[in-house]
């Protein structure tokens, strides 16, 4: 069994307490699922830990059992399988671009774009060779395949294509210092430098800059990435996606560094800046 499942049903897990309100509450599995509209499988999948319910099927159970006062801890303890199963997932797919295939599929699927970086480009904003770079990364730190380094950016290019799709707004806000860091040599790091500039013209896309000196309301702790009502946290040791109700705390986090960043001719003038002081490294 994944760690996934050994924690949904583990004891005192989620799959026992769901189970335990059922019991409680003095109904079959069969009336269960026929109260919610559910094939009988998913019930008794759901209180054997094989499958992840979701949120919804969590505040319906809850209601069914007549206990929907129960329904903030069991979203918490979901909460936390959640961060398993994406762990679990990324330690499984790391360093391949097949793990990349149902993040695509999010990202095209999703109307609104809105990403948060402190020390790196933004993953849809990278240029090949930069994003060549961060690939490479994951081969020296994780141990991933070296030869599948090139599908990953060849992955992460093909996702660009929203870039220029109508009715889609991407809004990215990075750090002064993710200019400046050299995480790639000085020539790839001009040319992602210059496609910055030319993105940040297009329509449909702001690209927000938070200069050196700003005194800010909240510390940019790490990079973040919300898709539709879900937020992504890519970490060294795993990759994280927040449940649908902690998005809103992102999207706050997101409009205070937005609010203190420049953007337009402004942020295209920090741009120049830091192209002057890497044509004289």
């Amino acid at each position: 069994m994944q760690p996934t499942g050994e924690w949904l049903s583990r004891p005192g897990g989620l799959a026992e307490r769901l189970l335990q309100l059922r019991k409680d509450a003095r109904l079959t599995g069969i009336e269960m699922a026929a109260g919610l509209g559910w094939p009988r499988s998913k019930v008794s999948k759901l209180e054997n830990g094989r499958q992840m319910p979701s949120e919804a099927d969590i505040i319906a159970w809850a209601r069914a059992c007549g206990v929907p006062g129960e329904t903030p801890a069991l979203l918490d303890a979901l909460s936390e399988a959640q961060v398993i199963h994406r762990q679990y997932r990324h330690q499984l797919r790391r360093g391949h671009a097949a793990m990349q295939k149902e993040f695509d599929a999010l990202v095209r699927g999703a109307r609104r774009v809105r990403n948060a970086e402190v020390t790196v480009i933004p993953g849809l904003l990278q240029t090949a060779g930069y994003a060549r770079y961060r690939a490479l990364e994951a081969v020296r730190v994780h141990g991933a395949d070296p030869d599948g380094a090139e599908a990953a950016v060849a992955a992460r290019m093909r996702r660009q294509e929203v870039l220029y799709e109508p009715d889609r707004e991407c809004e990215f806000v990075i750090t002064e210092a993710a200019l400046r860091f050299l995480l790639c040599p000085v020539a790839v790091m001009a040319g992602q430098v210059d496609r910055l500039t030319g993105l940040s013209g297009l329509p449909g896309i702001t690209l927000g800059i938070i200069p050196f000196g700003v005194v800010l309301p909240v510390a940019p702790m790490h990079g973040f990435l919300i898709v539709g009502d879900q937020a992504f946290v890519e970490l060294h040791v795993a990759d994280d996606i927040t449940p649908p109700r902690e998005t809103a705390e992102y999207e706050k986090v997101m409009d205070m560094l937005m609010a203190e960043a420049v953007t337009g001719d402004d942020a295209r003038g920090l741009l120049a800046d830091a192209a002057e002081w890497l044509r004289s490294l």
